[in-house]
């Protein structure tokens, strides 16, 4: 692990990526691939952030008990990323990106997560998230290929089946796809102490009356604004909640 935020912009790094897969996209493929009964296979790539070189010159301190023989005034020059490093997950992209146009497979232009591989009126989908990839499609042959090369190209876990996708509970059964976050939602009530309340239909009355009110105290800005992202991304698979968020969104800035 390296001390990332002692980096300087244009000495030790330059451009970053952020390797986030848009949620949109994942609901997409989980409904063509129910539409087309396709099978929806997890994996997971181990130590993704260990696999690239580096190309910028990094000097950092050595760890300690690193060697007896190393001096004060030593520094390491690293030949490759670690974690901690503030382009590793642009460079490890950059390896995987390589990997899959090597196997024939295109981005996808609105999402660069998402790679694409047609044979025919066949198609191969990939979706990667850091280090968690679902492989979905209607090309059998190739998906098994895809599986081949991915290992023998990284060092991969295959988790069978999908049921845990980014905090997302994926159940599949004969009446199609169901997506539940029944854990993170039981979480955040933890964090708020609300576990003990009574649910209620309505979150919040159309006509609430909310506004910004001068002179009042201000509530703990970190915290709130954490507890409203969490609400943000817990109301994809709860949409009935959406126009609660949206209001409290308002907020953000000066709760």
């Amino acid at each position: 692990m390296a001390k990332g935020y002692t980096q300087t912009y244009g000495i030790d790094y330059s451009e970053t990526f952020s390797l986030v897969a848009k949620i949109d996209t994942i609901r997409v493929l989980f409904s063509i691939g129910e539409n087309k009964n396709w099978s929806l296979h997890q994996f997971d790539v181990k130590n993704v952030f260990l696999h690239e070189d580096l190309k910028e010159e990094v000097h950092m301190e050595a760890p300690p008990g690193f060697s007896e023989d190393f001096q004060r005034n030593e520094v390491c020059k690293l030949e490759k990323t670690l974690y901690g490093l503030k382009q590793s997950p642009r460079a490890w992209f950059r390896r995987f990106t390589v990997a899959m146009k090597r196997y024939e497979y295109k981005q996808n232009n609105s999402d660069h997560t998402l790679f694409l591989k047609r044979k025919g009126d066949l198609i191969t989908c990939l979706i990667i998230y850091v280090d968690d990839m679902i492989i979905t499609g209607s090309d059998i042959e190739e998906i098994s290929q895809l599986k081949n090369n991915l290992f023998r190209e990284f060092e991969m876990k295959d988790l069978g089946g999908l049921k845990y996708f980014l905090g997302i509970e994926v159940i599949r059964s004969n009446k199609g796809i169901f997506i539940s976050q029944r854990k993170y939602i039981m979480d955040l009530l933890a964090e708020t102490g609300m576990v003990d309340c009574k649910p209620i239909d309505t979150p919040m009355q159309v006509n609430h009356g909310l506004k910004f009110e001068e002179g009042a105290n201000l509530a703990d800005k970190e915290r709130y604004q954490r507890l409203v992202g969490k609400l943000i991304y817990l109301s994809h698979t709860r949409p009935d909640i959406a126009y609660a968020v949206g209001v409290i969104s308002q907020f953000m800035h000066q709760p």
